[in-house]
């Protein structure tokens, strides 16, 4: 076995990630607080090819040093929107007909790998701020809820890190 060289890796350029078919998939920070992890979504969002990420609240936008250092230039490749309030959002989006799935612990949440989705649904995947969480009325105003199941002493993930479970898992419910 042998690592592969970087030129080896056959990787699109920024223009045709742009007119790549995306997973109807959206996704919306409310109220990160971490450079880093706006980062690493980015460049996650890029890797599984998703549509559009809103950035809300306190949420920081590109351009930023901070941001760059962890998406490594997806915030060029990967579509983007600042909207100051996730509740208008969300509205705006339901009457799009897009179902908002709340990543949170939550009374009556649906566990990760029991989550089902519907084929031809676009959906919009919602993470929280890392130390409240998603905001209780964004949570509310949520179609759904769905929980990553954890079983150590710990029961919070990182941003970025939670991003990617929920994103790979509905990956290859989209795909597969």
């Amino acid at each position: 076995m042998r690592k592969l060289k970087n030129s080896e890796l056959n990787r699109i350029n920024v223009e045709e990630f742009k007119k790549i078919e995306k997973i109807p998939l959206i996704v919306i920070l409310d109220n990160i607080r971490s450079l880093n992890n706006i980062g690493s979504v980015f460049r996650t969002s890029d890797a599984f090819l998703i549509e559009k990420i809103y950035l809300c609240g306190i949420t920081a936008k590109p351009p930023h040093k901070d941001i760059h250092k962890t998406a490594l230039g997806a915030t060029d490749s990967v579509e983007w929107e600042y909207v100051e309030d996730t509740i208008q959002l969300i509205e705006r989006l339901k009457d799009l007909k897009i179902k908002t799935v709340s990543i949170e612990q939550a009374d009556n949440s649906t566990l990760l790998q029991e989550f089902t989705i519907e084929k031809d649904q676009k959906y919009a995947v919602i993470l929280g701020n890392e130390v409240k969480g998603v905001q209780q009325e964004v949570v509310t105003n949520s179609d759904f809820c769905v929980e990553i199941p954890q079983f150590g002493t710990k029961h919070s993930l990182n941003i970025s890190v939670s991003y990617g479970v929920v994103l790979w898992d509905l990956f290859k419910k989209f795909k597969y």
